[in-house]
């Protein structure tokens, strides 16, 4: 598998990453086109793809958040024949290694749904398994209803970045991200 990770959203991978995209997540659940056009345009933000004899298999965004130290992925979707495969494993893999190696950063974020439902329950195990670590805070967003926890994965051997590992602090730089990908400027 060819893993490929672009800065902008050109319209020779965007495309076929953005239909996965769009088959994983419900309208509802998803950024809308032009937020995340802006967001490419405004910030440091990146595409990341798997793909197999061209076809995109899987597919993350993220952005430089926490002083351009800290990469927040923002959504992952694996192609939903190919789940089960260890496809979304393999794109962590790909990207903890660009983020640490090429980019030099200090660590990965996510947030994660709280609500202990079998599938959150799923999705925090998948994340564990790839070596990130969920934070006790629960965050109330004020536009969706169901709290969030952050989960982190440190790349580097110091420690400052994440401070004292409490996820209101990890939110500090969630909510950074997703007030600037919001933003009008």
């Amino acid at each position: 598998m060819l893993f490929t990770t672009i800065d902008k959203l050109d319209n020779r991978i965007w495309p076929m990453a953005k239909k996965l995209y769009e088959q994983s997540f419900p309208k509802e659940g998803r950024k809308p086109d032009g937020i995340i056009a802006g967001m490419f345009g405004k910030m440091p933000c990146f595409l990341h793809t798997l793909a197999d004899e061209g076809t995109v298999e899987a597919m993350a965004l993220s952005g430089l958040t926490g002083g351009g130290r800290i990469l927040l992925i923002d959504y992952i979707a694996v192609s939903e024949h190919r789940r089960g495969e260890g496809i979304g494993s393999k794109l962590i893999k790909a990207i903890t290694e660009w983020a640490g190696q090429e980019k030099r950063l200090d660590g990965l974020l996510i947030e994660v749904e709280s609500e202990r439902t079998p599938a959150n329950e799923r999705r925090i195990r998948f994340w564990e398994r790839n070596g990130f670590t969920i934070t006790d805070y629960e965050h109330p967003y004020i536009w969706v209803p169901e709290p969030y926890r952050a989960m982190y994965k440190q790349l580097n051997s110091e420690e400052g970045w994440l401070g004292d590992r409490s996820g209101k602090r990890l939110f500090r730089y969630i909510t950074a991200f997703h007030e600037k990908a919001y933003s009008k400027k």
